[in-house]
């Protein structure tokens, strides 16, 4: 259930609009029946006109009720990037990564696992009071290209979902919250066990977009190693008992290892949480596979 972004109908199955990411009834779907801005980049009243909306008459339809107008409602500030987070954090994560290894590297003193090098990129348990790094290390990844291509994949496919239904505004609260709490809850545990530990990575947001879907879309078949299908749900269960044996296996970095389980877990259950709180709350398309290809008809996606 959601309102016309154009008319502001309410509507049981709104229709989302690829170039905007409005949510539209049937009369107003098509880019040029909701003077969809991607039809006019050029021009300033498309995107960038003055949006006079409050949040008494918010219809973005995302879960949270901001205190003030949506600035990714079409019309607002952000609206360029209105359905678009998902790629906005892929970059960021890319950027930073470049700047671990290639650039800092190189135009500075700072190389790459010195202590400065720590203090920018990663979350340390030893100096939990670097409010800058619960942010830099979602965003920071090892420097071999498994780690950070392996999580890229799981935003990649999962976080467009998860913004299409909660809004691109709601979906930053929940990608930030989630890998800020997740880090955070990871060197806590790591406080308690007298095991310092640091860490860097958006695994703890990703893992809390699949817990999401898994509560609102149990039955989403994942296509692991794009060729194993899978619903969603079991793919959860499995990273779930991975995580908890690899914490219970004496070490929060599991035998001297180097993945995060802890941090794994937390984002997890966070998602989950998460996804319990809005499952009521969000249109969803049909059943369809996860991952890839372009979108089919009421904005679901199709399968590879």
């Amino acid at each position: 259930m959601a309102n016309c972004d154009e008319c502001g109908d309410e509507t049981n199955m709104p229709y989302t609009c690829n170039r905007c990411g409005g949510k539209f009834c049937g009369t107003h779907r098509l880019p040029e029946n909701h003077d969809c801005p991607g039809l006019q980049w050029n021009d300033p009243q498309g995107v960038w006109a003055e949006e006079t909306t409050t949040a008494s008459d918010d219809s973005e339809g995302g879960v949270l009720s901001g205190l003030t107008a949506d600035p990714f409602r079409r019309g607002g500030p952000l609206a360029y990037f209105r359905g678009n987070m998902t790629f906005v954090f892929l970059g960021l994560m890319w950027v930073t990564w470049a700047l671990q290894y290639f650039i800092v590297p190189n135009v500075t003193d700072i190389q790459a696992g010195s202590q400065a090098w720590t203090d920018i990129f990663a979350l340390q348990s030893e100096h939990p009071e670097y409010v800058w790094a619960w942010f830099t290390s979602i965003f920071s990844h090892a420097p071999s290209l498994y780690h950070i291509a392996g999580n890229s994949i799981v935003i990649f496919f999962f976080g467009r979902l998860v913004e299409e239904y909660v809004g691109s505004r709601d979906y930053i609260f929940l990608f930030l919250g989630s890998g800020v709490l997740a880090g955070l809850g990871h060197i806590g545990l790591a406080l308690v066990t007298g095991e310092p530990t640091a860490l860097y990575g958006a695994s703890g947001a990703a893992l809390a977009l699949m817990g999401v879907l898994t509560i609102i879309r149990p039955n989403l078949t994942v296509l692991i190693y794009f060729i194993i299908p899978t619903p969603i749900w079991v793919l959860t269960g499995l990273y779930a008992l991975v995580s908890v044996t690899g914490i219970l296996g004496g070490s929060v970095m599991p035998g001297g290892g180097n993945v995060a389980h802890a941090a794994h877990l937390f984002g997890l259950v966070l998602g989950l949480l998460y996804g319990q709180y809005v499952k009521d709350k969000v249109s969803l398309p049909r059943e369809t596979s996860l991952g890839g290809g372009r979108r089919g008809g009421g904005g679901g996606r199709g399968p590879f």
